[in-house]
C-alpha cells in the first residue's frame, strides 16, 4: 500500500474516512477497530504475545518510535493481564485519540479550533490528504478483492484489510457486499497471523474482539 510508513491503526482510521463529505463514519465503533489495529501491528512486531490468550509483552525496554504503538504498549505493561479480546475495548479512545493527534501533526489531517456557543472550546478534524486516503481505499479494495494471491499479499496489507472487514468499515464495502468477500477475508486473517508461532491466535482473537465490539456499539446506537 502506498504510505508503508503509516502504522496499522492509522491506515484503518483514515478508511474510515468518507473524503466526499470529509467526515469520519463509524464513530462509534471506530475506537475498537484502531485498538485492534495497534494491537495487531504490535503482535506482528513480535512486541506481544500470546500466552494462554492473554496480551504479554516480551519485555519491558522495547519501543517501536510510535507513540501511538509505544503508548499501548506502556499500558499493556503497567496494567494487569487482560486477553486480547478485553483490550480491543479497554480504553480504546486513548488509542483513537493518539491515532488522530499523530495524524494531525503529520500533516494527514487538519485541526478546525471553534467555539461551542460561542464560549465552550471545541475541535474538529478534516482529511487534509484526501488523495492518499483515497489511494489507501483501492489498495486496500485490491487487496480484498484480488486478483493478487492471499499468499503474496503481506501480512500487514492483509491485517489491514481483515480488520477493516471485521470492524465493518463502510468506506471499504458496504455491509450488504459482505457476504461474498467471506472466504477471501478468513484467508487474509490467516496470512495476518502467518509470520510466527502463536500470532495466528493473537490475530483471530483481536478480530473477533473487533466482531463483538462493534456488534455491541450497532446495538446500543441503533445501526
Amino acid at each position: 500500500m502506498p504510505n508503508g510508513s503509516l502504522s496499522l491503526p492509522a491506515r484503518l482510521y483514515l478508511l474510515a474516512w468518507d473524503t466526499t463529505r470529509n467526515e469520519v463514519t463509524g464513530a462509534a465503533h471506530l475506537p475498537y477497530v484502531v485498538r485492534a489495529g495497534a494491537l495487531t501491528e504490535l503482535a506482528q512486531r513480535g512486541l506481544l504475545t500470546d500466552v494462554d490468550g492473554i496480551a504479554t509483552p516480551v519485555d519491558m525496554d522495547s519501543r517501536t518510535g510510535d507513540a501511538v504503538l509505544d503508548g499501548l504498549l506502556e499500558l499493556v505493561r503497567e496494567s494487569r493481564p487482560h486477553r486480547w479480546r478485553s483490550w480491543v475495548k479497554l480504553h480504546a479512545r486513548v488509542t483513537l485519540d493518539a491515532v488522530r493527534e499523530k495524524l494531525a501533526a503529520d500533516g494527514y489531517l487538519r485541526v478546525m479550533k471553534k467555539r461551542v456557543l460561542g464560549v465552550f472550546p471545541s475541535v474538529e478534524y478534516g482529511v487534509e490528504r484526501a488523495a492518499v486516503v483515497e489511494a489507501l481505499r483501492e489498495e486496500a479494495r485490491q487487496v480484498l478483492e484480488g486478483p493478487v494471491p492471499v499468499a503474496e499479499v503481506s501480512d500487514r496489507d492483509a491485517a489491514v484489510v481483515a480488520l477493516a472487514v471485521a470492524g465493518d468499515l463502510r468506506m471499504l464495502v458496504p455491509r450488504k457486499e459482505r457476504s461474498r468477500h467471506e472466504e477471501r477475508v478468513e484467508a487474509l486473517t490467516e496470512r495476518s497471523g502467518a509470520a510466527a508461532p502463536g500470532l495466528r491466535t493473537a490475530v483471530r482473537e483481536v478480530r473477533a474482539g473487533v466482531v463483538a465490539a462493534v456488534s455491541a456499539a450497532a446495538v446500543a446506537t441503533g445501526g
